[in-house]
């Protein structure tokens, strides 16, 4: 669906992004993992459009429709709004599909949440909503920065699983994750990001592979591979 290549962002002497390259394929989770200060929203802010780029391109395979819908981290829109209020607006601004709004409402049980002020939100809640006002869109691809922070354990396998639901109807999922156990209970993809360049990418078996081949031995998991790439 989405191609970036060799994206670049400076700032004076500082590449936050080094000439970045992967690609997005339609109905997948693709999972963005680094540690704080790898670039990850960085890049997140790039092809979202929020912020220019330097250098490279965003190719999209259906040029001029609108194709993303960019969850940031750590917001709190419209905080004198009510959740209501909110999906109601990004329901009737994005031209969302007829009954999206009580679907995401039931799956990420925002029932109690609706008539709750969004600056009163703590932070899980406002996750929740953040996530919501994202997936009521009819926008193919959703980027979803640190989409479990602030969440409990039972709370993140929950939103997990309604993203993974998600897929089945042909959305796209691209998240920025630096939890590695999350990721690789929730994503088909991975693209390893360290530094501002990526380091590995392709399926967990793929890293796998990459990793114990530089290592000369087996690695046991996606933590082992990140940090065996990275």
């Amino acid at each position: 669906m989405v191609r970036i290549s060799r994206l670049t962002k400076r700032y004076r002497r500082v590449r936050a992004l080094d000439g970045v390259s992967f690609t997005i394929r339609a109905g997948e989770v693709l999972g963005l993992i680094g540690p704080n200060g790898s670039g990850k929203t960085t890049l997140f802010e790039c092809i979202g459009g929020v912020l220019p780029f330097d250098e490279g391109a965003i190719e999209f395979d259906a040029p001029g429709q609108p194709a993303i819908f960019y969850v940031p981290d750590g917001i709190a829109p419209w905080p004198s709004q009510t959740v209501r209020w909110a999906l109601r607006y990004v329901a009737g601004l994005f031209d969302a599909r007829p009954g999206a709004r009580e679907a995401v409402i039931e799956s990420l049980g925002l029932s109690p949440l609706l008539d709750v002020r969004i600056g009163h939100l703590s932070k899980g809640q406002r996750k929740r909503v953040l996530l919501a006002l994202g997936l009521v869109t009819p926008r193919p691809i959703v980027l979803a920065d640190e989409p479990f922070d602030g969440l409990d354990l039972r709370q993140t396998r929950e939103v997990a699983q309604v993203l993974r639901d998600y897929t089945r109807d042909g959305r796209t999922l691209v998240l920025s994750i630096h939890q590695v156990s999350d990721a690789a209970r929730l994503c088909d993809r991975f693209v390893l990001l360290s530094n501002g360049a990526v380091r590995g990418q392709g399926t967990l078996a793929e890293l796998m592979a990459s990793a114990a081949d530089r290592l000369a031995h087996p690695v046991g998991g996606l933590e082992d591979a990140f940090l065996a790439l990275t």
